[in-house]
């Protein structure tokens, strides 16, 4: 859906085709800083969670691997290499599996999903290794 605006109301309708969804991201960029508390305001919060689903449906983006979901975990948590000793072993291992050398073994994947808190079946998917 994507609404158009008349006077003091808005006209919503499905975004159905990429010439739906261009229009609705130009509208969207026109009342991207609206006052809160006015139609458009309303309007482009409306909007934006049409041309999320739109993009949902039409381009998908495949969840990251499990190295590179702890990488992004770590940079987002402020962590270092070293601190993931714990969950995966000395300096030498954690380094052999972020630059993927070495697979994640089991418990690496329990110990990582609790304190990364990251789904445990993310960890598990398969991933190739650096020769």
């Amino acid at each position: 859906m994507h609404i158009t605006k008349k006077a003091d109301t808005m006209n919503i309708k499905p975004i159905k085709t990429d010439t739906d969804y261009r229009a609705a991201l130009k509208r969207l960029e026109d009342i991207f800083d609206a006052p809160q508390g006015t139609t458009e305001s309303d309007e482009a919060d409306i909007l934006g969670l049409l041309i999320d689903e739109y993009e949902k449906e039409n381009y998908p983006i495949d969840a990251p691997g499990p190295i590179e979901a702890i990488k992004i975990r770590m940079e987002e948590m402020n962590l270092k290499q070293i601190d993931l000793v714990p969950e995966i072993g000395g300096k030498s291992s954690v380094s052999e599996i972020l630059n993927r050398k070495r697979k994640l073994t089991v418990d690496m994947i329990r110990k990582l999903a609790r304190r990364l808190h990251l789904p445990a079946d993310l960890l598990i998917k398969e991933y190739q290794l650096v020769r």
